[in-house]
């Protein structure tokens, strides 16, 4: 049974959202501030944190870094329509997906169970799990998901492992940010329009905190390269 912890001081949002993931056979956990968030999330094991940004005490922003320093558990980000620093700031915080209010809570579930399969689907067997992928200094340990750039542990989110983890499964191939979108979020973006830039954008965020992580000059990396006007390769 999947856990899932649902923060939002909206008391009959977190009861609906609640009512409808239980009925899909989820352990729903509920908190309405962010300390209390902060709190459970420290306790508990949870497989996806559904994390409103607007909380009273400690604001989502702020619990979503604070679980970063010792999880990297999946945390998708609940906006205001139109906040678009939100989610920026939710991405470069190590959220790794986000939804906007008012929502569909049958796309809410949708992103949940992407979520889910891709977790189910990194824990069954698979031929890399057999051993370390390397490349140059960088390493990734596929069974404890662990990297390291020079012997020295980084500490990666789950979307943010996810998406070095596809690179260096496949070392030269060029990746679109469409691609990426598919692969690792689930969703095929839309040709046009904001939220078709959102979605993009959210993809470069990615890129960029990847490479500050693992890049001794993020500007001038060495593992991650741009291909201007096609993606992001491997190298």
């Amino acid at each position: 049974m999947s856990k899932i912890l649902v923060v939002d001081d909206e008391k009959l949002i977190v009861k609906g959202i609640k009512f409808s993931l239980v009925q899909e056979g989820m352990d729903v956990s509920v908190a309405y501030d962010g300390e209390e968030a902060l709190r459970l999330a420290r306790k508990e094991d949870f497989d996806i944190i559904l994390l409103d940004v607007m909380l009273p005490k400690l604001d989502g922003l702020e619990v979503c870094s604070a679980i970063r320093e010792f999880s990297s558990v999946p945390i998708i980000m609940v906006t205001a329509k139109g906040e678009d620093i939100d989610k920026i700031m939710g991405l470069e915080l190590g959220a790794d997906d986000y939804i906007t209010k008012p929502f569909n809570i049958l796309e809410l579930k949708a992103r949940i169970k992407a979520i889910l399969r891709r977790n189910i689907k990194k824990s069954a067997a698979d031929p890399v799990n057999s051993g370390l992928l390397s490349l140059g200094e960088l390493s990734l340990d596929t069974k404890s998901r662990r990297c390291y750039v020079e012997g020295r542990e980084v500490n990666l989110t789950a979307k943010e492992y996810e998406l070095l983890l596809l690179l260096m499964k496949n070392i030269g191939t060029v990746y679109s940010r469409e691609e990426l979108l598919s692969e690792l979020w689930g969703i095929s973006p839309n040709s046009s329009g904001e939220q078709a830039r959102e979605q993009r954008r959210a993809v470069d965020v990615h890129v960029r905190r990847l490479r500050e992580k693992i890049e001794k000059v993020p500007g001038d990396p060495q593992y991650i390269h741009t291909r201007w006007g096609v993606g992001y390769y491997l190298q």
